[in-house]
């Protein structure tokens, strides 16, 4: 039998491939870490809902067989669990959907269940009707949803047999008045605090993010700038749920009365925390303009890098618990000592690059001085008009450094 002939595959050059594929490696790797300890934060930030979840699930069952004497009231639990869901905010409105979704999906499939029966067909119609009057009716996505999950449950499971009864909406009240008061009454969550918690690794990647940027410009080192972009692109979803905290924490200080005193405090606390958010945009934009300076071979001068290192000390003065009255003064004038460098630079090089690294270091100053309670117009002044501090000392850390050219 003849030899087969051989295929003669090209050889990939390796030393051409090696640097890339290292560089691809090194991304992956630092992506997977980041997105492994944003899941880590994630899920020990959400073990007070789970609790509570689980916790109205089991009293919505209890009330609803012990005190309205329903045997398999399975739509009370269900109502809870979805009023609270894993979030913390919009608990007021998610209940009131809940309540009134369960009751127009129960209305509608009772309806087309008594006349026309059951069957894959009658199911379809069950759900356009319900989902249809939930929206003709001004309901939102959770409001049609739930109305198309109840007429589903009755069309399948409990089919109506001796007419229109009320029991699943009674149990759907029920889970749904358990959740607010689990919410409001029992396991509550302190707003402040989870304001806090869920800012604590926002500031701290924060921070670091731009002592990296700072360390990538002097070094001129494009992998490390990369590296930080990666990292602030990565807490996206602890980003979120900051912002989802700031939610559940104004519902929660509108709810409970005893935390109505503390309003103005805590009015302070959320602003800080979403200027903080709009604070972790421009660090992506300097993140990027950065490794544009690198790549670019562009000069960035000391005073720009140090001024980024400014802002990383005005970070640092709001870590760990986002303290806006504590250290506001310490924030406040690594803030401004920052744009005053920054606009120092705008008097040194019309270099592009550097122009822009200058724009978004004043753009995070100034959302820094709004976290600390400026107005946006006396911010911006404050930003735009600060000069260099004339003190000898703090000059000292102006010195071009040699690997910065």
């Amino acid at each position: 039998m003849p030899d087969r002939p051989r295929l003669h595959r090209p050889r990939l050059n390796r030393p051409e491939l090696g640097p890339r594929s290292e560089e691809l490696r090194r991304e992956a790797a630092e992506r997977s870490r980041a997105t492994l300890r944003a899941r880590q934060e994630r899920f020990l930030l959400a073990t007070r809902p789970i609790l509570q979840s689980s916790v109205a699930a089991a009293l919505a069952w209890i009330a609803a067989t012990e005190i309205l004497g329903h045997e398999q009231p399975f739509f009370a639990p269900i109502a809870a669990v979805l009023s609270l869901g894993i979030t913390l905010g919009q608990r007021r409105r998610r209940a009131i959907e809940m309540a009134f979704g369960v009751a127009l999906g129960i209305g509608v499939a009772d309806l087309i269940v008594l006349g026309i029966g059951t069957g894959p067909a009658q199911i379809a119609v069950v759900v356009a009707l319900a989902m249809s009057v939930a929206l003709l009716l001004g309901g939102g996505p959770m409001l049609a949803s739930q109305a198309a999950t109840s007429a589903v449950l009755v069309a399948t499971l409990q089919p109506p047999t001796g007419g229109i009864a009320f029991d699943r909406f009674y149990d759907a009240c029920v889970g749904a008045g358990t959740a607010m008061i689990v919410a409001s009454l029992f396991l509550t969550v302190d707003p402040q605090a989870a304001v806090r918690r869920r800012a604590a690794p926002v500031l701290a990647t924060l921070r670091g993010v731009l002592e990296d940027i700072a360390r990538a410009l002097e070094d001129r080192d494009e992998a490390e700038a990369e590296s930080a972009l990666l990292r602030i692109r990565a807490i996206d979803p602890l980003l979120g749920d900051l912002a989802e905290a700031v939610d559940a924490a104004d519902e929660s200080s509108r709810i409970a009365p005893s935390r109505r005193r503390r309003r103005g405090e805590l009015d302070r606390r959320l602003e800080a925390a979403r200027q903080v958010g709009y604070a972790v945009g421009n660090a992506k934009v300097l993140a990027r303009g950065a490794i544009r300076a690198v790549a670019l071979h562009d000069t960035t001068p000391p005073d720009a890098i140090e001024a980024i290192r400014d802002l990383a000390r005005a970070v640092r003065a709001l870590e760990p618990d986002l303290d806006v009255d504590t250290h506001a003064e310490e924030a406040r004038e690594a803030a401004l000592r920052s744009a005053s460098r920054a606009n120092g630079v705008l008097q040194q090089t019309s270099n592009m690059s550097a122009n822009h690294v200058v724009a978004q270091v004043r753009s995070i100053a100034t959302d820094l001085m709004r976290a600390l309670g400026e107005q946006r117009d006396s911010a911006q002044e404050a930003v735009r008009h600060a000069v260099p501090d004339p003190d000898p000392e703090d000059r000292t850390s102006d010195e071009p450094s040699p690997a910065s050219g």
